[in-house]
């Protein structure tokens, strides 16, 4: 079985690409579905009204745009046309009509580039370039890469933000460099390293493959499990939609996210119309090209939960809501207050949605994690690797679990304001990172990216690019919102605020 060795070139091959066919080949027979059920279908049943017209959502484009066999284009614009679709149940409970969709592959590919390239400031010449990477997105990226454990296996630790990565270099004994991270996971078995990162509550994993994975009883219980979860979780009367111009006209989110998937989630509710107000505290650390691209279009103010005032006024501002966002490990909040539950209580009719890693429940169920280590222990990494013939798993080009579970949390949420809206109720809603790169693999491997591009041309680029002067962080010129609907298609109402710089308070309705 392919799990049982690691990737490297027949010698008898004429070059490395015919080895990385192979290794295609081999993969898309392992990993092909037994049924044609694409995400969209699987993200359609969650929504539970049947199928979708045909003639509702349009595609174009095509994978790969990035050096990577899985079909990261094709499930992003998957993820996109179904939270468009649910924008279409609530703008049809708005006007009686739906919107016809449109959504490019290589623009949905790119929304995964945010962060990156797909931000550029002006000079003071008036030419947009893009924008240097961040020293400490480089000193992660060095440090959060599999390395090779003492029984020859492969880790992945994760370095994001300084007190998640001193607990890992504690546990690792090892300086933040990558000659001395590397000589310490070597001194590890693998299950012993991964048992031993989750005890300090830091995060890492073993890269596995994908049927490893399956058989794990964690992978198990998340393939069980709806990729999007909705549970009702209390009662209440129907809360007819506020009037408004926009299908999330009057809809306040609160959004208690960090650093890519859950601000992707309430960046897209923004880009529908909604009020969001981030709420960070100043001692919170942050990755200032996440907080920038996740931004636009909301408003920022600081609240620190541990304190009791000022916990006291987020819990008045739960209790006007209609939409909380957390991104925290799981059960955290509770602990301080604001679990599922007791907002539920406080606020009938809540939509609470739940962003992590692993899902709320589950052997991992309370562990933390980022894009890297779901990629590591679902066998996104192992496949990438082996089909790369980079002799060694490797991470995909770009953060696409991250992207992939903020547009699956916004389609949940949508989807549960109309059950609210129709049925009455309050829902949690739960997604996590590596339900969401199993979703990816359940949608099979392509051959021929080799020679992918990495990013859309200028042309594509100019095609959705949003313009926003002014900002903290100079005049930007950003690839906006890719779904195109018919009546009202996403946009950026607002620009990209300096964190905490609005009061803690929400727009009149």
């Amino acid at each position: 079985m392919l799990e049982d060795r690691q990737f490297s070139p027949d010698v008898h091959l004429h070059n490395v690409e015919d080895a990385r066919r192979r290794a295609v080949e081999e993969l898309h027979l392992m990993s092909t579905p037994t049924t044609a059920r694409s995400a969209l279908d699987e993200l359609v049943d969650v929504r539970g009204r049947g199928p979708v017209a045909d003639d509702e959502i349009t595609r174009t484009g095509d994978d790969p745009l990035f050096a990577s066999p899985f079909r990261i284009g094709h499930t992003l614009a998957d993820a996109l046309a179904a939270r468009a679709v649910a924008v279409n149940d609530l703008w049809e409970l708005r006007t009686g009509r739906r919107q016809r969709i449109s959504i490019d592959v290589r623009a949905a590919a790119a929304t995964a580039l945010g962060g990156e390239d797909m931000t550029l400031a002006r000079g003071g010449d008036g030419q947009y370039r893009p924008i240097p990477v961040s020293p400490d997105v480089e000193h992660m990226v060095a440090l959060t890469q599999p390395w090779r454990t003492k029984d020859d296996r492969w880790f992945v630790p994760h370095f994001n933000l300084p007190h998640l990565e001193r607990r890992v270099l504690d546990v690792l004994d090892a300086e933040a460099t990558p000659e001395s991270v590397a000589t310490a996971v070597r001194r590890w078995d693998a299950q012993d390293l991964e048992d031993a990162i989750a005890e300090a509550q830091a995060a890492g994993g073993i890269v596995r493959t994908r049927d490893e994975w399956l058989a794990h009883p964690h992978g198990a219980h998340l393939a069980a499990q709806p990729v999007v979860r909705i549970t009702k979780i209390g009662d209440g009367e129907p809360e007819p939609l506020p009037e408004g111009a926009q299908p999330l006209s009057g809809i306040r989110v609160l959004d208690l996210t960090r650093i890519l998937a859950g601000p992707t989630a309430s960046l897209s509710l923004a880009e529908h119309g909604a009020d969001v107000l981030m709420v960070t505290a100043p001692h919170l650390p942050q990755v200032t090209p996440f907080v920038r691209d996740t931004s636009h279009g909301k408003r920022s103010t600081f609240l620190d939960i541990k304190d009791p005032e000022q916990a006291g006024i987020l819990h008045g501002l739960v209790r006007e809501c209609d939409v909380f966002v957390e991104g925290y490990r799981p059960h955290r909040l509770a602990a301080h207050g604001f679990g599922s539950d007791e907002l539920a209580a406080a606020r009938p009719g809540l939509i609470y949605v739940t962003v992590n890693c692993f899902g709320s429940d589950g052997p991992f169920g309370d562990r933390a994690g980022w894009d890297q280590v779901a990629q590591a222990v679902t066998g996104i990494a192992q496949t990438q690797g082996e089909t790369t013939g980079a002799g060694r798993p490797q991470l995909t080009p770009v953060y696409l679990c991250d992207f992939l579970t903020g547009f699956m949390a916004s389609f949940g949420a949508m989807v549960a304001l109309r059950r609210r809206a129709v049925e009455g109720g309050s829902y949690r809603v739960e997604v996590s990172l590596a339900g969401a790169a199993m979703l990816l693999q359940r949608q099979g491997l392509l051959a021929g990216f080799a020679d992918a591009p990495g990013a859309l041309t200028p042309a594509e680029f100019e095609r959705y690019a949003s313009y926003d002067d002014g900002t903290i962080y100079g005049d930007l010129k950003s690839l906006g919102p890719v779904i195109r609907m018919s009546e009202t298609s996403p946009s950026w109402a607002r620009t990209t605020p300096a964190l905490g710089s609005s009061r803690p308070e929400w727009l009149p309705r």
